[in-house]
């Protein structure tokens, strides 16, 4: 359509692409004139038509002035000439701007910012329809390698938020999709911006930002690892509102956002962790029910946390592990007990001695609150809880225990426990030498001395393995004979000659320590059976003494001289009461070497007199 039936002078259109400023001025203020008086006319119709022209021949034209100049100046000035009837042309005038920041000249994007500022001052709340599309073009423009398009882009960007936080018709339903794909992006300017607009959305009353927030939380939490400290402190900001509002609220998704912050106490970022755990640790104090089917992925957030590097998280981790711990949720309401325990069963390997001992509290709770439902995943975690008996920490190994312990009430779980351990040290010779008497000393503690040794007793005296059954006997002999746990069990052996109970007990040790001679004989005479261990040692005779035996023999020499068998030296003094214990002191030093034999004769402190 030619210019002049549109009422546009030919001049005019010239001089909107003109170099002089004032000209292109002129000729946009002549546009907006004539805008105006056909909008008074009614004359609408003719007003698309001048769009049409504008557009076609100036913002789509080759030439770079028509595009930077003309069309997009003409545009705003058809805009301002229609004043409150602008909303109706919109469509029409609105896309072809848009374009232009698309524009590969520079000059281009930022007379489309001008224009674009100009348009919005007039229509305000009618522009909300365009809002995703502006937004879309705003955030690829906070970034534009030109810093006049920069500048311009961030004052039409200021202008936009206060059109959007007066308006009533601005969709947030139809906006969190747009802002969740741009919240991974990371180019700082772009980042800046996505931060300043969700601030900017969150002070507005009306608008539920905290509603939507995990569609945004990740991304927000990615921007704490960002290089730019202004960028992290902004992110930080917040994030730290946003738990603010979560406090005060009685309507949060909590589910949602625990597995994203799980995903972050993760990072290898210390803010990002530390920020996590602390969310993590509000959610668990506010969460409630809501966050029962998260415990165990908290749990696995919480855990390795409580050995990280930096001493803030590991009070953070420790306390929520301790609030987590204290909740007693109930498995008929979804409470996983078998999630936890895949958790905790993953954490016996971390490398952290901290985070194993967690693992085992938290195997230990369970045990006691939900005995039954735990007994049931026992196939799954017995294993790895026996192996856990071979930790270098003795801290582990200690806690380890009890879990095993409690587990032990049931008596074919006790049996399963005492035959794995004389597996593990059959296989293992260091870890019965190196942790053997702690292992031994502390489940009698636990399960009753009486009835450890016993159960060690039965399972051994069927031992296959004869020189392993005889390292295994002298072992726990060594520790029957020295530690003082076992002070009890010791008394009830030394009563065997007058006692059913200590006689019971000699009987069914007797059985599995014969794998041993050495551990047979301290065995009488712990019990008094002073005419057996004579019997016994005359058996030796025919054995062959070898330098393993005699090692041994000085083992047992070495122990008549030490308290537990204070009783045994005291009775020396009366040779005709205990002719028996006379007869086997004197075998004993007849299965020495004869040079031995008189050194011992010389430096004993109970040597043998008539």
């Amino acid at each position: 359509m030619a210019a002049d039936a549109l009422s546009i002078p030919g001049a005019v259109l010239r001089n909107l692409s003109d170099k002089l400023y004032e000209k292109r001025k002129n000729a946009a203020l002549e546009i907006e004139g004539i805008v105006k008086q056909l909008a008074t006319a009614g004359e609408h119709e003719k007003i698309s038509a001048v769009i049409s022209l504008l557009t076609n021949d100036f913002t789509y034209s080759p030439q770079a002035n028509h595009r930077k100049q003309g069309g997009l100046i003409g545009l705003a000035a058809v805009t301002v000439g229609l004043t409150s009837e602008a909303a109706q042309h919109l469509e029409q005038i609105v896309p072809p701007v848009l374009n232009s920041f698309l524009d590969q000249d520079s000059r281009v994007r930022y007379y489309a910012c001008e224009a674009l500022y100009n348009i919005a001052k007039v229509v305000r709340g009618d522009f909300i329809i365009y809002f995703n599309k502006i937004f879309d073009a705003l955030c690829k423009l906070s970034a534009d390698s030109d810093a006049n398009v920069q500048s311009a882009a961030h004052l039409l960007d200021r202008l936009v938020k206060d059109i959007v936080t007066e308006s009533d018709q601005f969709s947030i339903e139809e906006f969190i999709p747009l802002l969740r794909e741009r919240m991974n992006v990371l180019n700082p300017y772009v980042r800046q911006f996505l931060v300043g607009w969700i601030t900017v959305l969150d002070s507005v009353p009306d608008i539920d930002m905290l509603g939507f927030l995990p569609d945004f939380l990740d991304g927000l939490f990615n921007m704490l690892s960002d290089s730019s400290h202004e960028i992290r402190q902004q992110a930080d900001a917040a994030l730290s509102e946003f738990l603010q509002e979560i406090k005060n609220s009685p309507n949060v998704d909590y589910g949602r956002m625990a597995e994203i912050l799980v995903r972050r106490a993760g990072s290898t970022d210390e803010f990002t962790r530390l920020t996590s755990i602390t969310w993590i640790n509000e959610f668990v104090k506010l969460g409630g029910e809501q966050l029962v089917p998260y415990y165990a992925d908290i749990l696995g957030a919480i855990l390795p946390c409580i050995s990280d590097e930096e001493e803030k998280i590991r009070v953070v981790a420790r306390e929520t592990n301790e609030e987590l711990r204290a909740i007693k949720a109930d498995p008929a309401e979804g409470f996983d007990i078998g999630a936890i325990l895949s958790i905790a069963k993953r954490e016996l390997n971390s490398e952290h001695e901290a985070t194993r001992i967690e693992a085992l509290h938290w195997f230990f709770t369970l045990l006691d609150r939900y005995r039954a439902e735990f007994l049931a995943y026992l196939n799954d975690i017995f294993h790895p809880l026996l192996n856990a008996l071979s930790d270098p920490s003795d801290a582990v190994v200690l806690l380890v225990l009890e879990v095993h312990a409690c587990i032990a009430e049931e008596s074919h779980h006790f049996h399963h426990l005492v035959s794995y351990l004389i597996r593990t040290f059959h296989n293992n010779h260091f870890l019965l030498e190196k942790r053997g008497a702690l292992i031994v000393r502390r489940l009698c503690v636990l399960l009753g001395a009486e009835k450890v040794y016993r159960e060690f007793s039965t399972i051994l005296e069927s031992e296959v393995d004869l020189d392993f059954a005889s390292v295994m006997v002298q072992a726990l002999n060594l520790i029957l004979l020295t530690s003082t746990e076992l002070g009890e069990l010791r008394s009830l052996l030394k009563k065997s000659l007058v006692d059913s109970c200590g006689k019971d007990l000699f009987q069914s040790l007797y059985a599995s320590w014969r794998h041993s001679p050495m551990a047979t004989i301290s065995l009488c005479l712990l019990a008094q059976a002073y005419s057996h261990a004579s019997c016994v040692i005359q058996s030796l005779g025919e054995e062959d003494i070898n330098v393993k035996f005699l090692v041994q023999l000085d083992k047992l020499i070495r122990l008549l001289e030490t308290p537990v068998f204070a009783y045994l030296r005291l009775q020396l003094l009366e040779p005709g009461k205990h002719t028996w214990l006379l007869k086997t002191l004197y075998g004993l030093l007849m299965l020495l070497p004869q040079e031995i034999q008189r050194y011992e004769e010389a430096h004993s402190s109970f040597a043998i007199r008539d």
